[in-house]
C-alpha cells in the first residue's frame, strides 16, 4: 500500500483543475465467479413485487425451502447454498438479515433465490483480479494479467498522453503488465489514482449507479 500513498502524492501534484469524473461507491458488481452452481427454474419476481411480497408469500408457503444466495461483490460473484429451510424459520432468517433481499421465488417448486450485495471483492477476485490497461487505451480490470486478455469490465477511457508526460516511465510500464489487486483499498486506490488521467468525454457516461 505504500506504493499507492505515492502515487497519491504523485497525482495530488499532476492534478488538472477538474471534478472527479464518478465515484467510485457507484461501481456496479462485475463477472468473477467462483463457485458455480446449477441454475434453478426460478420463477422471475415481477417489477410490482417485492421483499415483502416475497415474505408474505413465504408465510403462507408450510413445508422446507431450498435456499440460495447469490452473493454480487464490488468485484466478482458467488452462489451458495444453504440447504432446506422450513419456511417459517427462513422468513425469521430473512427478517434478521435486512441487507438480504428475497430475489426470486418459486412456490411451486418451493426455492428461493437471495442476492446479497457485498461492499468487498470475491476470494476469486482476490486471487486473480489486475488493473490495466487494454490496446484501446481503456483502464480495465482483467482475469490474470491484462496479456491473457480476458477483460472484465472496462472502468473508462484513459487521456495516454497527458499520463505518458506526467508519470515516470515505470508506473506506465506498471499499468502494462498490470496492477495486482488483492483487497479493496488497493482496488478504490488504483481507480481514484487513474480517475485523474480519464479522457474528459467520460463524464458523460461514467455515473454513479446510486
Amino acid at each position: 500500500m505504500m506504493e499507492f500513498s505515492l502515487w497519491k502524492q504523485l497525482k495530488r501534484r499532476l492534478r488538472r483543475k477538474r471534478r472527479p469524473l464518478w465515484m467510485l461507491g457507484g461501481l456496479l458488481p462485475l463477472l468473477f465467479m467462483t463457485v458455480v452452481i446449477p441454475q434453478q427454474a426460478y420463477a422471475a419476481i415481477s417489477a410490482e413485487d417485492n421483499h415483502a411480497t416475497v415474505l408474505q408469500a413465504l408465510r403462507s408457503q408450510h413445508g422446507p425451502v431450498t435456499v440460495n444466495v447469490h452473493r454480487l461483490y464490488v468485484c466478482g460473484e458467488e452462489m451458495r447454498p444453504l440447504g432446506r429451510i422450513d419456511s417459517k424459520q427462513l422468513v425469521q432468517l430473512l427478517t434478521a438479515h435486512p441487507e438480504w433481499e428475497a430475489a426470486a421465488f418459486d412456490q411451486s417448486n418451493s426455492s428461493l433465490l437471495i442476492e446479497h450485495h457485498v461492499d468487498d471483492l470475491s476470494a476469486y477476485c482476490k486471487s486473480h483480479a489486475y488493473i490495466g490497461m487494454d490496446k484501446d487505451g481503456n483502464l480495465t480490470l482483467f482475469d490474470g494479467e491484462p496479456k491473457k486478455e480476458k477483460v472484465v469490465r472496462t472502468f473508462f477511457q484513459l487521456d495516454v498522453r497527458y499520463m505518458e508526460s506526467s508519470l515516470p516511465q515505470d508506473k506506465l510500464d506498471q499499468l502494462s503488465r498490470g496492477i495486482r489487486i488483492s483487497d479493496i483499498d488497493e482496488y478504490n486506490s488504483v481507480l481514484s489514482t487513474f480517475s485523474d488521467f480519464a479522457r474528459s468525454d467520460n463524464e458523460k457516461v461514467m455515473k454513479p449507479s446510486y
